[in-house]
This record gives structure tokens, C-alpha cells and sequence, in this order.
């Protein structure tokens, strides 16, 4: 196991050095710091979110600005989990410029990087965040609001999409209706990996 765990290690150490600086799309431009994604390489539960924001950008790390601590706080709190044993990362690995949604290109170029991190890791559950995501793992017609909570398949392995936690914080009217989908939705992931659900959430 001991092995098995170094191996894994070290090929997604390997991965990120393969990487490298890259300049393969034109995201490098105006990124600050390429996000490769953190966490266990054993982890049973990867999150993949889009693209990285602006403090991501500056630390190097996946979701460590408002909506990452929100994710951080579902991971811990709800879930009883501590972060560093699920894996966290993104669909693209720079930041694109303002924000925007990372084009066709982009995701192009950057999504086997991320398939060969879910091959190396091989999780138990894939939690998708958010309709980018979603949509470029499950298919272009893929609907965030009708297809959140539902099971697919990704790579040989159950995935399932729920909001995300950006979407809640851009939207505090809904706030407590969304993070009651996501605690939905969580606790669907909590049971297909058989951890216990405390009551009172």
C-alpha cells in the first residue's frame, strides 16, 4: 500500500514537472502562477471546479479564495473530512483573464492534463462544481440546474455535479436555497462512499 501510495505520488509529481511552465494555449499570458491541484493522491473524492480565480492565481493553489473557503468548510464541517485527503483542481490550470469562461481551446488543451490526474488517483466519486465543469466532462447539452444531484459516469467513475460555492456567494438572495441543494447533493456523495451523515447538517 505504502508503495503503491509513493507511486502514485510520485507519477502526479511527475505529471505537474511534465507541465511544467506551460505555454501550450494562450492562457499563459496572464496567468500569474500555474494551479496544478492538491491534495492526496489517494484521494477517494475529487472535486474539479473550471479555472482558477484571482487568489488562486497568486498562491499557485486550487480554491483558497471565498469560494474555496466554502468548499474547504463543506469538506471539513459537512463532510467530516479534512481537505488535504480529497483532491481538488480545475478543468483549465491558468487563469483566464477576468474571469471569463475558458474557451474552446483552452479546455481543449488542458483537459488531458486532468484526465490523466483522475487516472492516476483513481477516485472512488468525481464531485463537479458548477455548469463549466459540468459541462465539459458530462457533455455540451449538460444543465447545471436540471442536471445537478443526478449520477453520470466520467472515466469509469461515478460523478456527480452540484453548484458552485462561487455561484452561491454571487447569489446571497438564494443562499440559503442553494446551499441546501449542495448539502443535497453532498450528502448523495457522502453515501455512495459510505460516511455518516449527522442529522443536523
Amino acid at each position: 500500500d505504502l508503495q503503491e501510495r509513493r507511486t502514485a505520488s510520485r507519477t502526479l509529481e511527475d505529471l505537474e514537472r511534465r507541465i511544467g511552465d506551460c505555454r501550450r494555449c494562450k492562457l499563459w499570458r496572464g496567468r500569474t502562477r500555474l494551479v496544478f491541484g492538491e491534495g492526496s493522491p489517494q484521494a477517494r473524492l475529487v472535486f474539479v471546479g473550471e479555472g482558477p480565480g484571482h487568489e488562486e492565481d497568486l498562491s499557485g493553489r486550487p480554491f483558497v479564495g471565498e469560494a474555496g473557503r466554502l468548499l474547504t468548510r463543506i469538506i471539513e464541517n459537512g463532510m467530516g473530512m479534512k481537505r488535504e485527503d480529497v483532491y481538488i483542481c480545475n478543468v483549465v490550470k491558468c487563469r483566464p483573464p477576468n474571469n471569463r469562461d475558458p474557451e474552446r481551446d483552452e479546455v481543449e488543451t488542458c483537459i488531458p492534463f486532468l484526465r490523466e490526474q483522475l487516472e492516476m488517483i483513481r477516485p472512488e466519486v468525481i464531485c463537479i462544481l458548477g455548469r463549466i465543469a459540468g459541462r465539459e466532462l458530462l457533455g455540451r447539452d449538460f444543465k447545471i440546474t436540471r442536471d445537478r444531484g443526478k449520477w453520470y459516469i466520467y472515466m469509469d467513475t461515478p460523478v456527480l455535479a452540484t453548484y458552485h460555492p462561487a455561484f452561491i456567494l454571487r447569489n446571497p438572495a438564494r443562499e440559503r436555497e442553494l446551499k441546501g441543494m449542495v448539502w443535497k447533493d453532498i450528502q448523495e456523495i457522502m453515501s455512495r462512499l459510505g460516511l455518516e451523515i449527522k442529522k443536523n447538517g
